[in-house]
C-alpha cells in the first residue's frame, strides 16, 4: 500500500527555464508537506539528474531554450522501463497537451497555475506512480523467486545424482518410495523406475517400526541413529552393506518425507579386517610387530613363572643399515629388511618368536629350562651373525651388513616385559659402541643412568618432608614507572651434600612422577607467607607470581590450595599471580576455565608464561581469563639483532594489548634490548639486567631502594637528530665523527653491525651510514635487518668497493637511500647526509630543534 509518507517522501523534480516559476512551485510542494523537492533551469540536465536520483514525477515545462519539453521526454524514455515516463507537462497552449500525452507524459497542467488542479495532478500522478513501481519490483521478486526456486530444485537433484552415495526419499505417510538417485541405482543394479517400485522394507532400508519412530516428528532418534544393514541388489546377486543415516523433512503441515542417505561400507568392513592383521603384524616382513610381540612376551614370562623357565630377549640392530638406505633408496632398504627377516626366522626354533618392533630394529624371545645357560643366547646371536655374512642381493646390487646384539634374561635383569627389552636395548647400544658386529649382555653397570634416576626420585621425595625446597624471587621492573612492581617465585633445591640445584635438573623428574602436585601447594603457600611477612616487615604491594603446572590442574586441587593458603596467610588475593604455560591451559580446557574464572573472581591475576612456543588456538585464548602474556626468552634472547624475533615480539605486544593485556619480556640481558622492548610498548622485563633471583631479605632491601629511587625510563629523543656510523675501521669512524660534528648532530659510532644492532635499540636513529664490507656481515645484510625492524631509517652504503654486483645488491634488497665511495668529497657527504635527515623530517613530522636541544650523549 501506498502510504502518505510514501507520497511526502517521493522524488520530485521541478524543470522550468523561468526561474519565478521554479520558485512558485518549489514554495507550493514544500508548503504542501514535499520533502524532497529539487529543481533546475536547464533542461539539458533532466536526464543525468534523473539516471542519478530516479525521480517519482518531473514537473516539465514544454517551452523551452535549448531543449524543449517534448525533447527532454524522448532523453528519458531509454531510461523507464515500457517508457513509462513519471512526467507532468506544463504549458499554456492547449493543442500541445495531446502531442506532450502521445509524447509519453503523463498528464498536464495548464498556465496559469491553478493550486488546488496542481496539487491534485501532483498527488494522484504521484500514487499512480509509486503504484507502478511497486508492481513492477513485485512482479521481479516473484519472477525471481521462481527462478531461484527452479535453480535450487536443479541443485538438489544435481547433488542428490552427484554423490557417490545411495538416496532415498519416502513419503511418510504412505510408507511409499517416491525418488531415488542415480548414486542408488549405480549401488543397486535397478532402474529407478523397478526401484520406485520395492517397498522399503523388502529393500532392506529399515523394518516398519523403524519407518515409522523415524517418521515421528518427536522422535530425536534420525540423524544420529545410524544403522548398518545390507541392501539387496538385482536379479539375485546378494546385498550391499551399507550404513544408512535418516533425517525427517517437513515440506508443510500434511507432508514429509524421510530422507535416507546409504553408504556403501564393502571397503570399510574389507580394511577393518586388514587393519585386525596389521595391527598384529608387521606389513612389510610379515612378523610380529611390536604391539604382539610384547603380548607374546608377557605370556612368555607367565608361563616360564609356572614352569620355572628361563627367557633370553635378543635386541637387534643392523650396523650402517641408514647409510645404505640413504645411498640405494627406500625402496631397496625395505627389501633388504625383507630378506634379513627370511633369514632371521631360519635361526631360531618353532616355539621362539621373532618380531620387528620399528626401522631396523628386531627382536627374539628364546624360551630355556633353568637347566639351560645363557650359551643358549649366544649360539643364537651367533647364528644371527653368521647368517648375515652372505651379501644381500638387492636387485643386482650386493649388500653386506652386520648387526649388534643386546641380551637381556628373565628372571635375572627383569620380570616385565617392558624392562626386559629396554635393558636388551641398552646392551645393544654397548654392542654397537664396542665397534659393531657383535653381542652385549645386560648388566648392572649399564644401569647407571637409571639406578641414579631412582636415586634422585627417593632424594627428591625426602626433599619434601625435609623441607629443603626455598623460593629465591626474580624482580619485574615495569618500563613506564621504573619501579618494581612485583616478583616471581622460583623454586630451588638446597640438597644435603650437594647443595643449591635448579630446576632444570629435578623439575622433569617431579612432573614424570606427580610429585610436582605436592610442591606445587607447598610453593603457593610458601609464596603466601611470604607476601604476609613482608608486608609485616613494611614491604608492601609485592605481587608475587607462582608457575602453576598442567598435573596441578589435573590431579590436584588448585583453587583449594590457594583458598587455603589465602586464608591461612591472610594475604589480598591481588598479591598473587598465577603463571600458566599453554601446555598447561590446553591440557583440560573446560576444566581449566571453570577453574581459572572462579580465580579470577577471587581476584587472583593470571598469566601466560612462555607465551609463542606452545600450541594453543586464539580462539581458545579469548575464551581464558588472562591478564598477562609473557613472552618466552627464546623471542627475547635476538631481539635486537633478527627482525623475525622482533616481529614476533612486535606482534604478542600489539595483540595482547589489543585484548587487554599487559605483556611482559623474560630473560632480558642487556640495556639494548630492555630499550627495544620499551619502545614497542612492552609493559614489564624480567631478567638478569636488572636483578637475578634474589632471596627474601635481598629482595626487600632492592623493592625499598628502587621506591625510594626508581629506575627511570631514558627521556624521549625522537625530536634528536641522530647519526648512526658503522665501520669496522676506527680510523674511519673517527674521520666521520669528527666531520659530521660540526653540523650539530647526536653521532653514534659502532664498529661492527651487532654494536650498531645494540644503538638502534638504545637511541633513535633517524640516518645510518654504514660501511659495506665488514667481517661476518656486509653493509647490505645489515642495512636489510634493519629495514625490517626500523623501516623509517633514511640507510647509506659509504663503500670502497664499487662492484656492480654491490651496487645491485644494495638496491635490488631495497634497504639503501644513497650508495658513496670512498674516498668521500666531505662537502658533498655533508650535503647529502642533509638531504637524508631533511626527507626524513618531511616523511615523519617536521623537525624543531627549539623543542629538544642537541643531546650530548655519544657513544663508541
Amino acid at each position: 500500500m501506498i502510504s502518505p509518507a510514501d507520497i511526502r517522501h517521493a522524488r520530485i523534480l521541478v524543470v522550468d527555464d523561468e526561474p519565478v516559476n521554479v520558485q512558485l512551485l518549489e514554495f507550493l510542494l514544500k508548503t504542501s508537506g514535499y520533502e524532497k523537492v529539487a529543481s533546475t533551469t536547464d533542461p539539458r540536465q533532466v536526464a543525468a539528474l534523473h539516471l542519478q536520483h530516479r525521480y517519482d514525477l518531473i514537473i516539465l515545462d514544454l517551452q523551452m531554450p535549448h531543449m524543449d519539453g517534448f525533447q527532454v521526454m524522448e532523453a528519458l524514455k531509454p531510461m523507464e522501463r515500457e517508457s513509462w515516463l513519471p512526467v507532468l507537462v506544463v504549458t499554456a497552449e492547449p493543442d500541445k497537451k495531446l502531442a506532450a500525452l502521445e509524447a509519453g507524459a503523463r498528464d498536464f497542467i495548464g498556465k496559469p497555475f491553478d493550486t488546488v488542479e496542481v496539487l491534485t495532478r501532483i498527488r494522484n500522478l504521484l500514487e499512480v506512480r509509486l503504484f507502478h513501481k511497486e508492481s513492477q519490483d513485485y512482479g521481479a521478486r516473484m519472477e525471481r523467486t521462481v527462478r531461484e526456486r527452479t535453480a535450487e530444485l536443479q541443485r538438489f537433484r544435481g547433488a542428490m545424482d552427484a554423490t557417490t552415495d545411495a538416496i532415498f526419499l519416502v513419503d511418510a505417510r504412505t510408507m511409499a518410495m517416491i525418488d531415488v538417485s542415480d548414486g542408488a541405482c549405480r549401488m543397486l543394479g535397478f532402474s529407478r523406475e523397478a526401484l520406485l517400485r520395492i517397498d522399503p522394507v523388502a529393500l532392506g532400508l529399515a523394518e516398519r517400526a523403524q519407518l515409522e519412530r523415524y517418521a515421528d516428528p518427536a522422535s530425536t532418534s534420525r540423524e544420529h541413529d545410524i544403522v548398518e544393514t545390507e541392501l539387496l541388489r538385482s536379479d539375485g546377486q546378494g546385498a550391499v552393506p551399507v550404513e544408512i543415516s535418516w533425517q525427517l523433512q517437513q515440506q508443510d503441515n500434511s507432508h514429509r518425507i524421510l530422507i535416507a542417505v546409504a553408504r556403501d561400507i564393502s571397503e570399510r568392513l574389507q580394511a577393518a579386517q586388514r587393519l585386525k592383521h596389521m595391527s598384529n603384524y608387521d606389513s612389510l616382513t610379515g612378523l610380529p610387530n611390536r604391539s604382539l610381540f610384547f603380548h607374546t612376551l608377557r605370556d612368555a614370562i607367565e608361563l616360564a613363572q609356572d614352569k620355572n623357565w628361563r627367557i633370553a630377549v635378543l635386541f637387534i640392530t643392523l650396523d650402517r643399515f641408514k647409510i645404505v638406505n640413504d645411498s640405494l633408496g627406500p625402496a631397496l632398504g625395505d627389501e633388504l629388511l625383507r630378506q634379513f627377516s627370511t633369514r632371521l626366522v631360519r635361526c631360531v626354533r618353532l616355539r621362539d618368536t621373532i618380531g620387528r618392533l620399528g626401522g631396523d630394529e628386531f627382536a627374539l624371545i628364546l624360551t630355556m629350562t633353568r637347566e639351560q645357560t645363557e650359551d643358549e643366547a649366544v649360539s643364537v646371536a651367533n647364528e644371527v651373525r653368521e647368517a648375515l655374512r652372505a651379501p644381500f642381493d638387492l636387485n643386482g646390487q650386493q649388500a653386506v651388513l652386520t648387526a649388534s646384539i643386546g641380551i637381556a634374561m628373565y628372571p635375572d635383569d627383569a620380570t616385565d616385559p617392558g624392562t626386559l627389552v629396554k635393558y636388551a636395548d641398552v646392551a645393544m647400544v654397548r654392542a654397537k659402541e664396542a665397534g659393531r658386529d657383535g653381542y652385549r649382555f645386560f648388566t648392572a653397570g649399564m644401569n647407571v643412568q637409571v639406578l641414579a634416576r631412582l636415586d634422585l626420585e627417593l632424594a627428591l621425595r625426602a626433599a619434601i618432608d625435609g623441607e629443603q625446597f626455598e623460593l629465591h624471587y626474580q624482580p619485574k621492573l615495569d618500563l613506564n614507572t621504573g619501579r618494581v612492581t612485583g616478583v616471581e617465585a622460583l623454586l630451588r633445591w638446597r640438597r644435603p651434600g650437594v647443595g643449591l640445584v635448579y630446576p632444570a635438573e629435578f623439575v622433569p623428574v617431579m612432573e614424570d612422577t606427580g610429585m610436582v602436585v605436592r610442591v606445587g601447594a607447598w610453593i603457593i603457600g610458601e609464596a603466601c607467607r611470604q607476601i604476609a611477612a613482608w608486608n609485616a616487615e613494611g614491604v608492601r604491594d609485592v605481587r608475587v607470581a607462582v608457575n602453576v603446572s598442567s598435573r596441578q590442574f589435573v590431579e590436584g586441587d588448585l583453587e583449594g590450595d590457594i583458598r587455603a593458603a589465602l586464608a591461612e596467610h591472610r594475604v589480598d588475593p591481588g598479591l598473587l599471580e598465577l603463571e600458566l604455560t599453554e601446555s598447561a591451559l590446553m591440557s583440560n580446557f573446560e576444566h581449566t576455565v571453570q577453574v581459572l574464572e572462579r580465580l579470577k573472581a577471587l581476584g587472583i591475576r593470571i598469566a601466560i608464561d612462555d607465551f609463542g612456543t606452545g600450541y594453543s588456538s586464539l580462539a581458545y585464548l579469548k575464551r581464558f581469563p588472562i591478564d598477562k602474556l609473557k613472552i618466552d626468552i627464546a623471542f627475547v634472547r635476538d631481539i635486537t639483532t633478527n627482525p623475525d624475533d622482533a616481529a614476533i615480539a612486535l606482534a604478542i605486544i600489539s595483540m595482547a594489548h589489543s585484548l587487554h593485556m599487559q605483556v611482559i619480556a623474560e630473560g632480558v640481558e642487556s640495556r639494548a634490548q630492555m630499550a627495544l622492548l620499551r619502545r614497542h610498548r612492552c609493559d614489564e622485563i624480567q631478567g638478569f639486567h636488572f636483578s637475578r633471583a634474589l632471596l627474601p631479605a635481598d629482595l626487600a632491601r632492592l623493592v625499598l631502594e628502587n621506591r625510594a629511587q626508581p629506575t627511570r625510563p631514558a627521556e624521549d629523543d625522537r625530536n634528536v637528530q641522530t647519526l648512526l656510523l658503522v665501520d669496522d675501521d676506527v680510523n674511519v669512524l673517527g674521520a666521520l665523527h669528527r666531520l659530521f660534528r660540526r653540523d650539530n648532530y647526536r653521532v653514534l659510532t659502532a664498529a661492527s653491525p651487532s654494536e650498531g644492532f645494540e644503538l638502534l635499540a638504545l637511541y633513535h636513529v633517524q640516518v645510518i651510514l654504514c660501511d659495506q664490507k665488514m667481517p661476518g656481515m656486509n653493509g647490505t645484510e645489515f642495512l636489510s635487518k634493519v629495514k625490517e625492524m626500523y623501516p623509517d631509517t633514511m640507510r647509506i652504503i659509504l663503500s670502497g668497493y664499487t662492484g656492480v654486483e654491490t651496487v645491485l645488491d644494495s638496491i635490488n634488497r631495497g634497504a639503501i637511500y644513497r650508495f658513496y665511495t670512498k674516498p668521500w668529497n666531505e662537502t658533498e657527504l655533508r650535503d647529502n647526509v642533509r638531504l637524508a635527515f631533511r626527507q626524513y623530517w618531511l616523511t615523519h613530522g617536521p623537525y624543531d630543534d627549539r623543542k629538544t636541544p642537541r643531546g650530548d650523549e655519544e657513544a663508541a
